[in-house]
């Protein structure tokens, strides 16, 4: 893939700051700000203020097309570690997609997506300087130590019966009552190791990867091993349309996509959820929290004075009050919501102009 030299500094949430002059608490709040649970804050605190730079793990399944948690909120959360001084591993996850039969388990197809992930959040704003973030295939690195991986692999699944790993089958979008394939119930296995593989201090994955990252803590427990990894779960975004607890990339309508333009965008925002006056359950609300604030610091609202004019919102807890009591309604909120996201996700249009192979990359994934 050619190299992309777009960069947007003035979007993307900088982590340029040093982090050399932080005092242990300001790197706490920074890296605990990441995760909406964090297991355990103690050891995080200890591990912030012996390990000048603690190594984090996250990682991803190439698995089609990028969503807007995957391409958004990862930059956001993987720019605040690094400011913090952690030293984050990305684990690109091709063998496991494969595994979990993703793009009909044809690993060219998935290193093609996977390719194309990295080249997005290049050029919307992952903070690439200082050596700080390190992007690791898992094919590549497993072919390479295979004879550190796979005893690791082996003693995990050695030591845990069918009832355990089954518990775990979520964090490949699966449930304990799928039909499973053997690769599928060896994947488990495979990502418990991974966190010790990498050597990480700090597991940085979603919610809804909280079990296998228990796993490896229980992992330490059986082997009697002090340091345990440090799970740090972040927010999992819902879909945009009623009753959806997560995105959907097979309901086009449920998420918005990092290629979408801004129509579609226009079109997605408008026709999603937003009950007046409900906060509880309203993804626009958890766009704004998890997304728009984080990177801009402000969300605002353009509207004529009629309906109280423009304003310009600092905080969740600002926007909550005025939508709560009805001074901010649906109407003006979503073309905020949308204009917002349009204007993250510019860099794109240009990037998809400029870098077209890049986009074909995914189109003739699927």
């Amino acid at each position: 893939m050619e190299t992309l030299s777009i960069s947007s500094p003035d979007q993307a949430p900088s982590s340029d700051s040093t982090s050399k002059g932080m005092s242990v608490e300001e790197k706490f709040r920074i890296v605990r700000s990441v995760g909406e649970e964090c297991i355990q804050e103690d050891e995080l605190l200890n591990l912030l203020s012996k390990k000048p730079e603690p190594v984090c793990y996250d990682g991803f399944e190439p698995s089609g097309r990028m969503h807007i948690a995957q391409g958004v909120m990862k930059i956001i959360s993987v720019n605040r570690m690094t400011s913090a001084g952690c030293k984050v591993k990305i684990w690109i996850a091709d063998w496991f997609a494969q595994l979990n039969n993703k793009m009909g388990g044809d690993l060219k197809k998935i290193q093609t997506v996977g390719k194309y992930m990295i080249e997005i959040w290049k050029a919307v704003g992952l903070n690439l300087h200082g050596d700080k973030v390190e992007f690791l295939w898992s094919s590549e690195e497993i072919n390479s130590r295979a004879h550190e991986y796979w005893p690791l692999v082996m003693d995990i699944a050695r030591r845990n019966n069918l009832r355990r790993i089954m518990r775990c089958v979520q964090i490949m979008g699966r449930s304990e009552q799928d039909e499973l394939t053997a690769a599928q119930i060896l994947y488990p296995c495979m990502q418990c190791a991974d966190i010790f593989f990498l050597k990480a201090d700090i597991c940085q994955l979603g919610m809804d990867q909280r079990k296998v990252n228990v796993l490896a803590r229980e992992y330490c427990d059986d082997i009697k091993r002090k340091n345990k990894p440090i799970i740090l779960s972040h927010h999992m975004l819902p879909g945009l349309l009623q009753g959806q607890e997560k995105m959907s990339k097979s309901v086009t309508d449920s998420a918005i996509f990092m290629e979408d333009k801004e129509a579609e965008v226009n079109r997605k925002i408008k026709k999603a959820y937003c009950p007046p006056m409900v906060v509880q359950g309203n993804p626009c609300l958890e766009y704004i929290q998890y997304i728009i604030l984080p990177w801009f610091d402000e969300f605002k609202v353009e509207r004529s004075a009629d309906n109280g004019g423009e304003k310009t919102f600092k905080s969740f807890e600002e926007l909550v009050a005025d939508y709560e009591s009805g001074n901010l309604h649906p109407a003006d909120l979503k073309p905020a919501l949308s204009k917002s996201i349009n204007k993250i996700l510019q860099v794109l249009y240009f990037f998809f102009n400029l870098h077209f192979p890049a986009y074909m990359m995914l189109m003739v994934s699927f």
